[in-house]
C-alpha cells in the first residue's frame, strides 16, 4: 500500500484534469512499488480487457483531449477561471516565497523602527541638554556615519556568503547596539554616539541583503512584488517607531523604545535562523511545484561555493564606467536625501511651524509612511503586470521612477503652501506615497543590470545616497539656523527631484549590462 498522502499512478490519473499541479505539499515521488513489487505500466487489451498483469476489476478510464492546466503565474494575473485563479493566490501565499518576504518585511521593520527612534526622542533630548536645531542634525546624522560605507562591505559579502547569513548578522548586530543605548547615553555623549553609528553599520547591510534574498527567491515577474512587500515593512517601521516612541517614553522614559526594540530583533533573529533557508534547493518544506516555478521563472547566479565563488575583490573601475550605474547612483542619491530629511525634520517640522505636541508631530510624521507602504505594494503589482503584459522592463523602471521623483517634488511644493497642520500632513501623504513607486524603479533595477553584483552595486549606490542624506540631514538644520525656516530648502528638494528624473530616464536601463567582458 501507497504510504498516505501519495496515489498510484492510476489513481492519480483519475483526478480531474484541472487539478493545479500544487495540490499537494511537499515535494514527493510517485511509488514505484505496490505490495513489494514493482507496478509496470498498465497494458490494455482490446474490447476493455485488462492484461493478466493488472487485473483489476473495472474498466480504465477514457482519455480526455483536454489540455493539461496553465502553469502557476504571478498572483493578480488574469489565469482562464475564477476557482484557477483562487488556487493560484492560495499557493502564492501559503508558498515559502512569501514567508522569506514577510522575515524580510520584518526585519526591515525593525531597521526603520530601531532607527527612527531618534526622531522622536531628539525633542526631549534636545530640551534636556540644550541642543541646537544644528547640533541635533549632527546626533541624527551619526546614525548615517557607520551607514556611509558598510553597504558597500555588507554587498560584497551578501554576493560572497548570501543574503541569509549577513542578514543575521546584521540584525542581532544592530539590535545590540539600539539595546546598549541607554548604557552608553548614561556614561557619555561620545559613547552613545558611538552606538548610533554602530547602528549604521550594521544596518547598512539590510537592503543589500534583502535585494540577494528576493534575487534567489523569486522568478523575475514577482520581484517587484516582493520587493513591495518587504519595502512594506520598511515603511510600517517609520509607523511603528513614530507612534509608539512617545507612547513608549511617557511610560519608560526617553531610553524605553530603544530596550524593547532591541530586544524584538533579538526574537526575529532566531526565528530567522530556524525557519528561512538561503536559497529555495536547501529549504526541505517547499513543494516541487514551487521549486520548478521558481527555477524556470528566473535566471540565478549559481550559489557560489569554493573555486566558483565571485572575486574577492569586485570590479569597481568596470561598474563606474556605465551609465547605468551612474543612473542608479544619482537615483539612490536623491531617494537617500529626501527620504532622510522627511524622516528626520518632520517631527520637528510640524512642531517648530504649526506648534503642536510632541505626540501629535509624531502622529502627523507617520501618516505618510503608512501610505507609502500600501502603494509600494501596489506599485509592484504594476509594475509586474506591466512587464507580463509586455511593456519593456527599461520602460517600466522609468515609469515607476518617474512617478517616484516627480511626485514628491510637486506634493513638496504642496506642503510649502500649506497653512495648516491637517493640510501640510496631506501633502506630505502625497510625497512620501508616490515615493514608494521608486522602490519598484531603482531598487530593482540592481538586480537587472547585474545580478552576479546587485550587492555590491547596491552597497555603492547604497553610499552615494548616504552621503546626501548625511548633507540633507546636517543641511536642513543648519538652514533652518541662518534662515529660520525650513520652506527654501523644501524648494531645493523639489528642484533636485526633478533634475533626478531627467537623468535617470536619460540613462536607464533595464537590460542586463556587460561588466565582465570587454564592451
Amino acid at each position: 500500500m501507497a504510504p498516505p498522502g501519495q496515489l498510484l499512478p492510476l489513481a492519480r490519473s483519475l483526478l480531474p484534469l484541472s487539478a493545479p499541479p500544487f495540490v499537494s505539499g511537499r515535494r514527493r515521488r510517485l511509488p514505484t512499488l505496490v505490495l513489494g513489487r514493482a507496478l509496470p505500466p498498465p497494458t490494455w487489451l482490446p474490447h476493455g480487457r485488462l492484461s493478466p498483469a493488472h487485473p483489476l476489476p473495472f474498466a480504465p478510464p477514457r482519455r480526455l483531449s483536454r489540455p493539461p492546466p496553465p502553469a502557476t503565474s504571478l498572483p493578480g494575473a488574469s489565469p482562464g477561471g475564477g476557482a484557477e485563479a483562487q488556487a493560484v493566490l492560495a499557493e502564492f501565499v501559503t508558498s515559502e516565497r512569501v514567508k522569506v518576504a514577510a522575515m524580510l518585511g520584518l526585519a526591515l521593520a525593525l531597521c526603520n523602527a530601531d532607527r527612527v527612534v531618534m526622531s522622536v526622542a531628539i525633542v526631549p533630548l534636545s530640551q534636556a541638554y540644550g541642543w541646537t536645531p544644528s547640533f541635533a542634525g549632527v546626533v541624527q546624522s551619526s546614525f548615517l556615519w557607520g551607514y556611509l560605507v558598510s553597504p558597500i562591505i555588507g554587498g560584497a559579502l551578501v554576493d560572497y556568503y548570501g543574503g541569509k547569513r549577513v542578514m543575521a548578522y546584521g540584525v542581532a548586530l544592530w539590535s545590540l547596539a539600539t539595546f546598549l543605548s541607554p548604557w552608553a547615553a548614561a556614561r557619555s555623549l561620545w559613547l552613545f554616539l558611538s552606538t548610533r553609528v554602530l547602528l549604521g553599520m550594521a544596518e547598512g547591510v539590510a537592503l543589500p541583503s534583502m535585494n540577494n534574498m528576493v534575487l534567489r527567491w523569486f522568478p523575475r515577474t514577482e520581484r517587484s512584488s516582493a520587493v513591495g512587500i518587504a519595502m512594506a515593512g520598511f515603511q510600517l517601521g517609520n509607523t511603528i517607531g513614530l507612534l509608539l516612541s512617545p507612547i513608549i517614553m511617557s511610560r519608560a522614559g526617553i531610553f524605553g523604545p530603544f530596550v524593547i526594540f532591541g530586544l524584538f530583533g533579538f526574537l526575529w533573529v532566531l526565528v530567522w535562523i530556524s525557519a528561512i533557508s538561503g536559497t529555495p534547493g536547501e529549504n526541505a518544506q517547499i513543494s516541487a511545484h514551487e521549486l520548478d516555478y521558481i527555477t524556470r521563472g528566473q535566471k540565478l547566479v549559481k550559489t557560489q561555493s569554493g573555486g566558483e565563488r565571485l572575486r574577492k575583490v569586485p570590479p569597481f573601475s568596470k561598474l563606474l564606467s556605465k551609465c547605468p550605474t551612474w543612473a542608479l547612483i544619482s537615483a539612490n542619491a536623491m531617494h537617500s536625501w529626501g527620504y532622510f530629511v522627511i524622516l528626520s525634520w518632520m517631527p520637528v517640522y510640524f512642531k517648530t511651524i504649526y506648534h503642536v505636541n510632541l505626540r501629535e508631530a509624531a502622529w502627523f510624521s507617520a501618516l505618510p509612511w503608512v501610505m507609502m507602504a500600501v502603494l509600494g505594494y501596489v506599485a509592484g503589482v504594476v509594475s509586474d503586470r506591466l512587464i507580463q503584459n509586455g511593456t519593456s522592463i527599461t520602460l517600466t523602471r522609468k515609469i515607476m521612477q518617474t512617478i517616484g521623483f516627480v511626485g514628491p517634488g510637486v506634493a513638496l511644493l504642496g506642503l510649502n503652501a500649506a497653512k495648516s497642520p491637517v493640510i501640510a500632513s496631506a501633502w506630505l501623504t502625497i510625497a512620501v506615497g508616490l515615493k514608494s513607486f521608486g522602490h519598484s524603479g531603482f531598487l530593482v533595477n540592481l538586480q537587472e543590470i547585474a545580478p552576479q553584483y546587485a550587492g555590491v552595486l547596491h552597497g555603492m549606490s547604497n553610499t552615494a545616497g548616504t552621503f546626501a542624506a548625511i548633507l540633507g540631514t546636517v543641511g536642513a538644520g543648519f538652514f533652518v539656523d541662518r534662515m529660520g525656516s525650513f520652506r527654501g530648502f523644501l524648494i531645493l528638494t523639489s528642484l533636485l527631484y526633478f533634475s533626478s528624473t531627467l537623468f535617470w530616464d536619460i540613462f536607464a536601463t533595464g537590460e542586463r549590462v556587460d561588466f565582465d567582458g570587454t564592451g
